[in-house]
């Protein structure tokens, strides 16, 4: 039976499963329909906008289905008649009920963006750069009807730079799960994949961000404060008060030294930005996004609004 992968549906939405779907048809695998979110509004004019999978599969003139929900018997009649081998997952962004993993005849699988049994969620590659991990990686797992916890097929690790942001890791983690699942099914197809049970004692949570993790207390320490700032962008984005309004602070870098300034405080201006004391350590910020505005390196910024050194943000 393993033999057999023939018949494959795809489900996946945003640009993270792009590569899987992408490798899938490189290597020429007959995906016969894909599977993604409906439209959504986008943008300043809320125009409805398709899901990137959606764009994908259209330009390859494979069908697309957009169910606005799954758990009906209705679309599982719908998928029964592409008569599938194999439902392949990445990103979908909704949970699978039961009779629709089971199926094909080879199940279920999932490109799933954390080294399983760490981190099992909606949230893994946020919470890896929020936690300072410095490696994490994608899991080309089997699935159940539970959250992640489904047999481990093939692993793959990655390391976590120091600039990392959700964005840019997901980009280089959405490039390797590609890449394993094309390896996974050939290792499949050759009976020479088995199945590993996780280790439910080492297993973690990633859940969904909130927007109320983002706002930045000064007492943590700069390595802390970095992992959150890139930890949440793209979103939710952290932020601080300044002037009675929001400040978004992005790329920033840790300085070592023991402040002797109240943490929050602006102890210096430079080419390359600001520095700020915290609880342990200075934090350099070289981009600010103020309510109301753009998104700009921090020398733009003050022109339009100097900042003095000794004051306070939060």
């Amino acid at each position: 039976m393993i033999n057999k992968i023939n018949r494959i549906i795809f489900m996946g939405t945003p640009e993270f499963a792009v590569p899987s779907l992408q490798a899938l048809l490189d290597h020429n695998e007959n995906v016969v329909a894909v599977v993604t979110q409906p439209d959504r509004p986008k943008g300043r004019g809320r125009k409805l906008a398709p899901p990137p999978v959606k764009v994908l599969a259209e330009a390859h003139g494979i069908p697309v289905l957009q169910p606005k929900k799954i758990k009906t018997d209705e679309f599982l009649d719908t998928i029964r008649q592409y008569e599938p081998d194999l439902i392949i997952v990445t990103a979908y962004g909704r949970i699978l009920p039961g009779p629709l993993l089971h199926l094909p005849s080879l199940g279920t699988i999932n490109v799933h963006g954390s080294l399983l049994p760490a981190y099992r969620g909606a949230a893994p590659i946020q919470r890896a750069i929020l936690n300072g991990d410095r490696e994490t990686g994608i899991t080309i797992m089997q699935m159940d009807e539970g959250m992640d916890t489904g047999d481990i097929l093939l692993p793959g690790s990655l390391k976590i730079e120091e600039d990392d942001t959700s964005f840019t890791l997901a980009e280089k983690m959405s490039v390797l799960g590609g890449k394993l699942l094309i390896e996974a099914l050939e290792l499949l197809r050759q009976d020479m994949l088995p199945p590993q049970k996780q280790d439910n004692s080492l297993a973690t949570e990633a859940p969904l961000l909130c927007k109320h993790e983002a706002k930045i207390d000064w007492t943590k320490s700069a390595s802390e404060i970095s992992c959150l700032i890139r930890g949440l962008d793209p979103w939710p984005m952290a932020f601080t008060e300044y002037d009675g309004k929001w400040l978004r602070p992005f790329n920033p870098q840790v300085i070592n030294g023991e402040p002797t300034e109240p943490p929050g405080t602006l102890c210096r201006i430079d080419q390359d930005g600001l520095v700020i004391s915290t609880g342990h350590d200075y934090l350099l910020i070289r981009e600010l996004q103020r309510e109301g505005s753009k998104r700009m390196p921090v020398d733009a910024f003050l022109r339009g609004r100097p900042m003095e050194v000794g004051l306070r943000f939060g």
